[in-house]
């Protein structure tokens, strides 16, 4: 059994919001939201705070206990609550908020929890690989693109439309017919994806933010079957890196329309047999 992994922030100089953290038998992978400078969060911490703090709990949670992944994300997203609840708002529409995957080997399952738009693929033996993605929030975020997808990337109007993309999207966090995060409340743990599957039907599975999968799901510049082959051969480094290039060759998102032109990047494989 053999885990690699490699995370890359969007920016040198900004904190990098993923959180990715393993052992030998669990791996947690956290894609925090980040938030338009010029909108408000209610929280005095911030959104890599968040992740890293819920993220490094649901490990310890991993390890601790046998309960089920959704009831241990539903305690992990309750502790992380109580850890800021008496200095910030968290009434506020734009409490930090970030998505989830969970993966947990037992002595004959692979148990898997998919909470939003990172990416789990489960390389099948004798089978195509299985892509595990939660796509509310990309068929919620489909009503309001149209503004930011017509302005040139890092543009001033560019900024404008993500601010109020971003602002839209917060009337449907976290409700019936819109797309759950884990953020304050711990009842999105029940809404999350989650499976088991036997672990000797599973050579090897890739968790990625969606800032590493844009290398499939956006740019298609690989398939999944290439990217599971790329992070075999040359790591999670060298998928990031391909990110990069195609980010780099495209700075006005003119090829490519999306809301961040460079964003946080986070790859992990792990490998059965």
């Amino acid at each position: 059994m053999r885990l690699t992994l490699a995370t890359e922030p969007a920016y040198s100089n900004r904190p990098n919001e993923d959180f990715i953290g393993a052992t030998p038998d669990a791996v947690v992978l956290l894609d925090g939201a980040g938030t338009p400078a010029d909108l408000e969060s209610g929280c005095s911490h911030g959104v890599a705070w968040y992740s890293h703090t819920l993220g490094s709990t649901l490990l310890a949670g991993m390890t601790q206990s046998a309960d089920s992944l959704s009831t241990i994300l539903a305690a992990g997203i309750k502790a992380t609550a109580s850890m800021h609840d008496f200095c910030c708002d968290l009434s506020h529409p734009g409490s930090p908020s970030a998505t989830v995957v969970m993966l947990r080997r037992t002595a004959d399952t692979l148990d898997w929890l998919v909470l939003a738009d990172s990416v789990l693929v489960l390389d099948i033996l004798d089978a195509d690989p299985m892509v595990i993605c939660d796509e509310r929030e990309a068929l919620t975020g489909n009503r309001y693109r149209d503004p930011m997808n017509a302005a040139a990337g890092g543009s001033s109007e560019h900024l404008q439309a993500l601010s109020r993309y971003m602002e839209a999207m917060r009337a449907h966090r976290n409700i019936d017919g819109g797309f759950w995060v884990a953020s304050v409340d711990p009842l999105a743990a029940e809404q999350a994806l989650t499976g088991t599957i036997p672990v000797d039907r599973v050579r090897a599975a890739a968790i990625l933010s969606d800032g590493a999968s844009r290398l499939v799901d956006l740019f298609h510049l690989a398939n999944w079957r290439q990217a599971l082959d790329l992070l075999d051969d040359s790591g999670p480094e060298e998928l990031i890196t391909q990110v990069r290039k195609a980010e780099h060759s495209d700075p006005n998102g003119i090829r490519w329309q999306r809301g961040k032109i460079y964003d946080d990047a986070t790859a992990a494989l792990w490998m059965f047999r």
